[in-house]
Order: C-alpha cells, then sequence, then structure tokens
C-alpha cells in the first residue's frame, strides 16, 4: 500500500473517487492550553496493488512527540481494510476520510497523525500547537 496523501484539513469529501480536500493545515495556534479544536478531518489517498490483497488493520491515532496518544482510551483508531482488486487491475485506488471532532490538547509542541497497517507505521502527518501570546494592553 502506498499512501499518496495524508493529510489533516478542515473538510474533506470523496467525490465519485476524487479526493477533495479543504483548508490543509500543519499548526494550531492557541492562547492557553489546554485548548480544543473544534473539527478538523484527516484526508487519505491510497494507492494498492495485487500484493496488498487480503485482510488487513488499519490504524490512526494523535501523539504527541513522546509516542503518547492524544485519547488513551479510544487511540489508536483500528478498523478491518479488506482489500481486494478486479481481476487484471494493476492498481486501485481509494480515499478515506476520518473525522475529528473536540480534540483536546493539554499542551503547545509537537504532535503528529500516525497512519498503520498491521502495525507497520505507513505515514506520519506532523501537527504543531503554538501558543499566541496577547500583546499587552495600553494603559490609560
Amino acid at each position: 500500500m502506498d499512501i499518496q496523501v495524508a493529510v489533516l484539513c478542515d473538510y474533506a469529501a470523496d467525490y465519485q473517487g476524487k479526493l477533495c480536500v479543504q483548508g490543509a493545515f500543519d499548526t494550531l495556534f492557541a492562547r492557553q492550553f489546554p485548548v480544543v479544536h473544534p473539527a478538523c478531518a484527516l484526508a487519505l489517498r491510497m494507492c494498492l496493488t495485487p500484493e496488498d490483497a487480503g485482510e488487513h488493520k488499519l490504524g490512526i491515532a494523535i501523539v504527541d512527540e513522546d509516542g503518547t496518544p492524544l485519547d488513551k482510551e479510544r487511540m489508536p483508531i483500528v478498523g478491518d481494510l479488506k482489500v481486494a482488486l478486479p481481476e487484471g487491475a494493476t492498481f486501485l485506488t481509494r480515499n478515506l476520510i476520518m473525522n475529528f471532532q473536540g480534540l483536546r490538547f493539554e499542551k503547545s509542541g509537537n504532535y503528529s497523525v500516525d497512519v498503520t497497517l498491521d502495525g507497520e507505521l505507513m505515514a506520519r502527518t506532523p501537527l504543531r500547537l503554538v501558543l499566541v501570546q496577547q500583546p499587552a494592553q495600553p494603559q490609560a
């Protein structure tokens, strides 16, 4: 399996096999921590070949720079991925969109969205959380 696209974005959709991505980003700014990001999506485009045929486990986890999952109870998110190509096909592409709501980040720093297949890391999308200082208010 080759992951051709792995990006965080504001919104993604699969439109007749076309991956539509809006608002791709790699940095979020916050005035304080913890902070909750209301909604975003992970957009994946995978290219599969006959060698990929069969049953697989696809995992997705958002982790901090130490590898600790953002939500230890719910991550990694693991699902079954059954791959079957039409006879004679040399490749097949599929789009996968994972929507996230209410992601809570406890601290600033570097994070990543890790995509695994059967426990093997296939893609790592970086995400940076930055603390923004508010400018001092002029005193009257």
